[in-house]
Protein backbone atom coordinates (compact mmCIF):
# COMPACT_ATOMS: atom_id res chain seq x y z
CA UNK A 1 0.00 0.00 0.00
CA UNK A 2 2.77 2.53 1.07
CA UNK A 3 4.98 1.40 -2.38
CA UNK A 4 1.76 2.37 -3.95
CA UNK A 5 1.02 6.22 -3.37
CA UNK A 6 5.16 6.66 -1.96
CA UNK A 7 5.01 9.55 -4.86
CA UNK A 8 2.11 10.86 -3.61
CA UNK A 9 2.80 10.89 0.28
CA UNK A 10 6.31 12.36 -0.65
CA UNK A 11 4.81 15.25 -2.35
CA UNK A 12 3.00 15.56 1.02
CA UNK A 13 6.15 16.16 2.55
CA UNK A 14 7.19 20.45 3.33
CA UNK A 15 11.22 21.35 2.50
CA UNK A 16 11.41 21.91 5.90
CA UNK A 17 9.15 19.77 7.75
CA UNK A 18 10.04 21.45 11.39
CA UNK A 19 8.37 24.69 9.97
CA UNK A 20 4.61 22.97 9.78
CA UNK A 21 5.27 21.90 13.40
CA UNK A 22 2.94 23.81 15.81
CA UNK A 23 2.49 22.41 19.41
CA UNK A 24 -1.00 22.86 20.46
CA UNK A 25 -1.07 25.10 23.56
CA UNK A 26 -3.66 27.39 24.90
CA UNK A 27 -3.17 31.11 26.31
CA UNK A 28 -0.48 31.54 28.46
CA UNK A 29 -2.81 32.00 31.52
CA UNK A 30 -4.07 28.98 31.06
CA UNK A 31 -0.58 26.97 30.43
CA UNK A 32 0.59 28.71 33.87
CA UNK A 33 2.00 26.22 36.04
CA UNK A 34 0.57 25.52 39.70
CA UNK A 35 3.61 26.70 41.74
CA UNK A 36 2.06 26.25 45.34
CA UNK A 37 3.95 23.89 46.50
CA UNK A 38 7.37 24.83 44.73
CA UNK A 39 10.01 25.46 46.93
CA UNK A 40 12.91 26.43 43.51
CA UNK A 41 14.06 29.77 42.94
CA UNK A 42 11.60 28.93 39.71
CA UNK A 43 8.83 28.72 41.46
CA UNK A 44 9.67 31.58 44.27
CA UNK A 45 10.39 33.84 41.18
CA UNK A 46 8.03 33.06 37.95
CA UNK A 47 4.63 34.91 37.73
CA UNK A 48 2.09 34.81 35.55
CA UNK A 49 3.20 38.48 33.81
CA UNK A 50 6.78 37.10 33.37
CA UNK A 51 5.03 33.51 32.11
CA UNK A 52 3.61 35.48 29.71
CA UNK A 53 6.14 37.57 28.31
CA UNK A 54 8.48 34.35 27.45
CA UNK A 55 5.16 32.21 26.38
CA UNK A 56 5.95 32.61 22.66
CA UNK A 57 9.66 33.08 22.27
CA UNK A 58 11.59 30.08 21.12
CA UNK A 59 15.21 30.28 20.42
CA UNK A 60 17.27 28.99 16.97
CA UNK A 61 17.42 25.56 17.72
CA UNK A 62 13.84 25.12 19.49
CA UNK A 63 14.05 26.04 23.15
CA UNK A 64 10.42 27.17 24.40
CA UNK A 65 10.35 28.50 28.01
CA UNK A 66 8.34 24.74 29.25
CA UNK A 67 11.25 23.56 28.21
CA UNK A 68 13.56 26.20 30.42
CA UNK A 69 11.33 25.46 33.91
CA UNK A 70 10.62 21.73 33.30
CA UNK A 71 12.74 20.58 35.78
CA UNK A 72 11.27 22.26 38.47
CA UNK A 73 8.29 21.25 37.83
CA UNK A 74 9.56 17.72 38.13
CA UNK A 75 11.44 18.57 41.30
CA UNK A 76 9.51 20.84 43.14
CA UNK A 77 12.07 20.66 46.01
CA UNK A 78 11.73 20.59 49.74
CA UNK A 79 10.99 23.54 51.48
CA UNK A 80 13.26 22.01 53.99
CA UNK A 81 16.59 21.93 51.83
CA UNK A 82 18.49 23.97 50.26
CA UNK A 83 16.71 26.28 47.53
CA UNK A 84 17.80 24.27 43.94
CA UNK A 85 17.09 26.58 40.49
CA UNK A 86 14.69 24.48 39.27
CA UNK A 87 15.73 25.33 35.78
CA UNK A 88 18.02 24.92 32.47
CA UNK A 89 18.76 26.20 29.68
CA UNK A 90 18.97 24.23 26.65
CA UNK A 91 21.39 25.92 24.52
CA UNK A 92 23.22 29.03 25.43
CA UNK A 93 20.34 31.64 23.62
CA UNK A 94 18.54 30.69 26.25
CA UNK A 95 20.72 33.25 28.74
CA UNK A 96 20.04 36.09 26.21
CA UNK A 97 16.50 35.13 25.01
CA UNK A 98 15.12 34.47 28.46
CA UNK A 99 17.21 37.03 30.15
CA UNK A 100 13.84 38.80 32.25
CA UNK A 101 13.84 35.24 33.93
CA UNK A 102 17.29 33.81 33.81
CA UNK A 103 18.85 36.93 35.49
CA UNK A 104 16.44 37.13 38.50
CA UNK A 105 17.32 33.17 39.05
CA UNK A 106 21.01 33.83 39.12
CA UNK A 107 21.20 36.48 41.57
CA UNK A 108 18.71 35.06 44.34
CA UNK A 109 20.83 31.62 43.88
CA UNK A 110 24.38 33.32 43.88
CA UNK A 111 23.87 35.84 46.28
CA UNK A 112 25.24 37.91 43.66
CA UNK A 113 24.34 41.22 41.24
CA UNK A 114 24.68 41.02 37.15
CA UNK A 115 25.97 44.11 36.04
CA UNK A 116 27.70 45.53 32.98
CA UNK A 117 30.61 44.41 33.98
CA UNK A 118 32.43 41.30 32.55
CA UNK A 119 33.48 39.05 35.21
CA UNK A 120 37.54 38.81 35.63
CA UNK A 121 38.63 35.11 35.57
CA UNK A 122 41.76 34.59 37.72
CA UNK A 123 43.45 30.96 37.40
CA UNK A 124 47.10 32.16 39.56
CA UNK A 125 46.96 29.15 41.93
CA UNK A 126 50.02 30.77 43.19
CA UNK A 127 47.65 32.91 44.78
CA UNK A 128 46.13 30.78 47.02
CA UNK A 129 46.99 31.10 51.08
CA UNK A 130 46.44 28.66 53.81
CA UNK A 131 45.52 25.42 51.81
CA UNK A 132 48.43 23.11 53.50
CA UNK A 133 47.89 23.65 56.48
CA UNK A 134 44.45 21.96 56.97
CA UNK A 135 44.53 18.93 59.91
CA UNK A 136 44.55 15.62 58.40
CA UNK A 137 43.35 14.36 61.24
CA UNK A 138 40.10 16.02 60.64
CA UNK A 139 40.45 16.65 56.51
CA UNK A 140 39.92 13.28 55.30
CA UNK A 141 40.35 14.35 51.12
CA UNK A 142 39.10 17.03 48.46
CA UNK A 143 37.83 17.65 44.79
CA UNK A 144 37.86 20.55 42.68
CA UNK A 145 35.55 20.38 39.31
CA UNK A 146 34.68 23.08 36.79
CA UNK A 147 32.21 22.40 33.91
CA UNK A 148 31.87 23.63 30.52
CA UNK A 149 29.90 24.38 27.47
CA UNK A 150 30.80 23.81 24.04
CA UNK A 151 29.98 26.81 21.49
CA UNK A 152 27.46 26.33 18.80
CA UNK A 153 26.09 22.69 20.37
CA UNK A 154 22.76 22.55 22.20
CA UNK A 155 23.06 21.86 26.00
CA UNK A 156 22.65 18.53 27.49
CA UNK A 157 19.32 18.31 27.70
CA UNK A 158 18.56 19.31 24.13
CA UNK A 159 21.24 18.19 21.94
CA UNK A 160 20.25 15.74 19.51
CA UNK A 161 22.11 12.33 18.99
CA UNK A 162 24.05 13.66 16.24
CA UNK A 163 25.18 16.86 18.11
CA UNK A 164 26.58 14.47 21.09
CA UNK A 165 28.65 12.28 18.57
CA UNK A 166 29.92 15.33 17.17
CA UNK A 167 30.87 16.72 21.07
CA UNK A 168 32.63 13.18 22.05
CA UNK A 169 34.39 13.11 18.53
CA UNK A 170 35.93 16.99 19.35
CA UNK A 171 36.66 15.80 23.20
CA UNK A 172 38.64 12.89 21.79
CA UNK A 173 40.51 15.06 19.64
CA UNK A 174 41.25 17.77 22.68
CA UNK A 175 42.30 15.04 25.03
CA UNK A 176 44.71 13.67 22.67
CA UNK A 177 46.33 16.95 22.60
CA UNK A 178 46.32 16.65 26.48
CA UNK A 179 47.97 13.59 26.49
CA UNK A 180 51.01 15.22 23.66
CA UNK A 181 51.31 17.86 26.86
CA UNK A 182 52.76 15.16 29.20
CA UNK A 183 49.24 14.17 30.66
CA UNK A 184 49.35 10.45 28.98
CA UNK A 185 45.33 9.23 29.43
CA UNK A 186 42.52 7.08 28.38
CA UNK A 187 39.19 7.59 27.16
CA UNK A 188 36.45 5.05 27.95
CA UNK A 189 33.38 5.16 26.62
CA UNK A 190 30.20 4.27 29.01
CA UNK A 191 28.87 1.68 26.91
CA UNK A 192 31.88 -0.45 27.00
CA UNK A 193 32.45 -0.66 30.48
CA UNK A 194 31.49 -3.20 32.45
CA UNK A 195 29.68 -2.92 35.99
CA UNK A 196 33.01 -3.26 38.07
CA UNK A 197 34.38 -0.84 36.09
CA UNK A 198 31.60 1.75 36.27
CA UNK A 199 31.95 0.61 40.31
CA UNK A 200 35.73 2.28 40.46
CA UNK A 201 34.38 5.00 38.71
CA UNK A 202 31.76 5.70 41.15
CA UNK A 203 29.35 5.77 38.16
CA UNK A 204 25.89 5.90 38.89
CA UNK A 205 22.82 4.54 36.37
CA UNK A 206 20.98 8.08 35.14
CA UNK A 207 18.33 9.55 37.96
CA UNK A 208 14.56 9.22 37.58
CA UNK A 209 14.86 13.23 37.36
CA UNK A 210 17.71 13.22 34.60
CA UNK A 211 15.72 10.66 32.25
CA UNK A 212 12.84 12.90 32.48
CA UNK A 213 14.24 16.48 31.59
CA UNK A 214 16.30 14.62 29.04
CA UNK A 215 20.04 14.80 29.96
CA UNK A 216 19.74 10.79 29.87
CA UNK A 217 18.24 10.57 26.22
CA UNK A 218 19.85 8.06 24.37
CA UNK A 219 22.10 6.57 27.31
CA UNK A 220 24.80 5.74 27.19
CA UNK A 221 25.05 7.03 23.59
CA UNK A 222 28.28 9.12 23.36
CA UNK A 223 29.00 9.30 26.95
CA UNK A 224 32.56 9.69 27.79
CA UNK A 225 35.25 9.68 30.32
CA UNK A 226 38.84 10.33 30.10
CA UNK A 227 41.14 9.94 33.14
CA UNK A 228 44.86 10.39 33.47
CA UNK A 229 47.33 7.88 33.85
CA UNK A 230 48.38 8.99 37.15
CA UNK A 231 44.93 9.50 38.55
CA UNK A 232 45.36 13.77 38.76
CA UNK A 233 42.90 14.49 36.51
CA UNK A 234 39.26 12.83 35.29
CA UNK A 235 36.79 14.46 32.44
CA UNK A 236 33.55 13.95 31.74
CA UNK A 237 32.15 14.41 28.73
CA UNK A 238 28.27 14.54 27.82
CA UNK A 239 27.18 13.89 30.91
CA UNK A 240 25.28 16.98 32.79
CA UNK A 241 27.57 18.97 31.09
CA UNK A 242 29.90 18.94 27.92
CA UNK A 243 32.59 18.96 29.49
CA UNK A 244 33.05 18.67 33.33
CA UNK A 245 37.07 18.13 34.68
CA UNK A 246 37.75 16.71 38.18
CA UNK A 247 40.98 16.75 40.49
CA UNK A 248 40.62 14.75 43.61
CA UNK A 249 43.04 14.35 46.23
CA UNK A 250 43.23 11.74 49.22
CA UNK A 251 45.63 14.42 51.04
CA UNK A 252 42.88 16.93 51.30
CA UNK A 253 45.48 19.48 49.44
CA UNK A 254 43.35 21.46 47.72
CA UNK A 255 46.05 24.08 46.43
CA UNK A 256 47.33 21.33 44.02
CA UNK A 257 44.08 20.12 43.43
CA UNK A 258 42.94 23.41 41.74
CA UNK A 259 46.45 23.86 40.60
CA UNK A 260 45.93 20.47 38.12
CA UNK A 261 42.06 22.19 36.94
CA UNK A 262 43.58 25.38 36.48
CA UNK A 263 46.95 24.14 34.11
CA UNK A 264 44.62 21.65 31.76
CA UNK A 265 41.43 23.76 31.65
CA UNK A 266 43.49 26.44 30.08
CA UNK A 267 45.06 23.67 27.65
CA UNK A 268 41.75 22.02 26.98
CA UNK A 269 40.19 26.02 26.42
CA UNK A 270 42.86 26.60 23.88
CA UNK A 271 42.73 23.49 22.11
CA UNK A 272 39.09 23.68 21.65
CA UNK A 273 39.32 27.32 20.27
CA UNK A 274 41.71 26.33 17.74
CA UNK A 275 38.99 23.25 16.79
CA UNK A 276 37.10 26.63 16.26
CA UNK A 277 34.51 25.27 19.05
CA UNK A 278 35.63 27.24 22.20
CA UNK A 279 34.19 27.06 25.53
CA UNK A 280 30.49 29.42 26.15
CA UNK A 281 30.90 32.65 27.04
CA UNK A 282 28.93 35.30 28.02
CA UNK A 283 29.33 39.15 28.29
CA UNK A 284 27.94 39.56 31.83
CA UNK A 285 27.62 36.25 33.27
CA UNK A 286 30.94 34.31 32.15
CA UNK A 287 31.02 31.15 31.80
CA UNK A 288 27.61 29.08 31.03
CA UNK A 289 26.79 26.07 30.57
CA UNK A 290 23.25 23.95 31.35
CA UNK A 291 22.48 25.38 34.70
CA UNK A 292 22.42 28.42 36.21
CA UNK A 293 23.69 27.15 39.52
CA UNK A 294 27.16 26.88 37.67
CA UNK A 295 27.46 30.31 35.86
CA UNK A 296 30.54 32.39 36.02
CA UNK A 297 33.33 30.10 36.83
CA UNK A 298 31.48 26.96 36.71
CA UNK A 299 33.94 25.78 39.66
CA UNK A 300 32.71 23.27 42.70
CA UNK A 301 35.62 22.81 45.41
CA UNK A 302 34.74 20.23 47.87
CA UNK A 303 36.54 19.18 51.19
CA UNK A 304 34.93 15.97 52.96
CA UNK A 305 35.48 16.75 56.74
CA UNK A 306 35.08 14.33 59.92
CA UNK A 307 33.29 16.96 62.68
CA UNK A 308 31.44 15.07 65.72
CA UNK A 309 30.20 18.40 67.48
CA UNK A 310 30.33 21.13 65.07
CA UNK A 311 27.14 19.65 62.83
CA UNK A 312 24.80 19.37 66.38
CA UNK A 313 25.77 23.22 67.09
CA UNK A 314 22.83 25.45 67.11
CA UNK A 315 24.63 28.02 64.92
CA UNK A 316 26.05 26.22 62.52
CA UNK A 317 23.68 27.27 59.19
CA UNK A 318 24.21 30.96 60.35
CA UNK A 319 28.08 30.12 60.10
CA UNK A 320 27.57 28.74 56.93
CA UNK A 321 25.36 31.08 55.65
CA UNK A 322 27.71 33.59 56.72
CA UNK A 323 30.72 31.79 55.30
CA UNK A 324 29.07 31.60 51.93
CA UNK A 325 29.40 27.59 51.99
CA UNK A 326 27.32 24.44 52.78
CA UNK A 327 27.80 21.43 54.56
CA UNK A 328 26.04 18.49 54.32
CA UNK A 329 26.27 14.72 55.37
CA UNK A 330 27.88 12.48 52.62
CA UNK A 331 26.72 8.33 52.28
CA UNK A 332 30.30 6.60 53.15
CA UNK A 333 29.46 7.99 57.10
CA UNK A 334 27.29 10.03 59.64
CA UNK A 335 30.53 11.45 60.86
CA UNK A 336 31.60 12.44 57.11
CA UNK A 337 30.74 15.71 55.67
CA UNK A 338 31.12 17.48 52.37
CA UNK A 339 32.11 21.19 52.57
CA UNK A 340 31.37 23.28 49.18
CA UNK A 341 31.05 26.91 47.61
CA UNK A 342 27.54 27.72 47.45
CA UNK A 343 27.69 30.24 44.30
CA UNK A 344 29.99 30.05 41.75
CA UNK A 345 28.96 33.00 40.44
CA UNK A 346 31.03 36.55 41.30
CA UNK A 347 34.29 35.66 43.08
CA UNK A 348 36.96 34.56 40.73
CA UNK A 349 38.09 31.14 40.49
CA UNK A 350 40.99 32.14 42.90
CA UNK A 351 38.64 33.71 45.39
CA UNK A 352 36.24 30.91 45.35
CA UNK A 353 38.52 28.42 45.98
CA UNK A 354 40.38 30.42 49.05
CA UNK A 355 36.46 31.31 50.20
CA UNK A 356 36.36 27.70 50.61
CA UNK A 357 39.57 26.83 52.45
CA UNK A 358 39.29 29.76 55.33
CA UNK A 359 35.40 28.56 55.74
CA UNK A 360 37.36 24.90 56.08
CA UNK A 361 39.77 26.16 58.10
CA UNK A 362 37.30 28.07 60.87
CA UNK A 363 35.11 25.29 60.97
CA UNK A 364 37.94 23.17 61.95
CA UNK A 365 38.97 25.35 64.57
CA UNK A 366 35.41 25.47 65.90
CA UNK A 367 35.36 21.79 65.71
CA UNK A 368 38.32 21.61 68.07
CA UNK A 369 37.04 24.43 70.82
CA UNK A 370 33.51 22.48 70.62
CA UNK A 371 35.60 19.06 71.59
CA UNK A 372 37.84 20.77 74.71
CA UNK A 373 34.20 22.00 75.87
CA UNK A 374 34.28 25.83 75.05
CA UNK A 375 32.17 28.26 72.86
CA UNK A 376 32.55 28.87 69.40
CA UNK A 377 30.61 32.60 69.81
CA UNK A 378 33.32 34.80 69.24
CA UNK A 379 34.78 32.72 66.52
CA UNK A 380 31.48 33.34 64.16
CA UNK A 381 32.21 35.73 61.41
CA UNK A 382 30.86 38.39 59.95
CA UNK A 383 28.60 37.82 56.52
CA UNK A 384 31.29 37.21 53.56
Amino acid sequence: METRYRTILESLVPPDPMSQFHLRRLSPDEEFPDLSRNSTWMGRILTPAMYRRQFHRCTPSGVIFDDVIRPGLEEPGDWSSPVSVGCVAGDAQCYVLFCDFFDRVIEAHHQHTISGQTPEGDFNYDNLKGTCDLDRSYAARCEVSVVRGVDDFCFPTHCSRGERRQLLTLARRALQRLEEEKLPGQLLLLEELDQEQQRELNLDPPSSSQLRIGVARDWPDSRAVWVSKDGSLVVWVNMEDHLRLVSTRDDADVAEAFKCICINLQKLEEFYRELKHPFTWKQQLGWVSSSPADVGTGLRIRVHLRLQHLPRHKRLQDVLKRLRIRMHTTTESPALYCVSNAATFGPSEVGLTQLVVDGVRLLLAMEKRLEGGRDIDELVPTQK
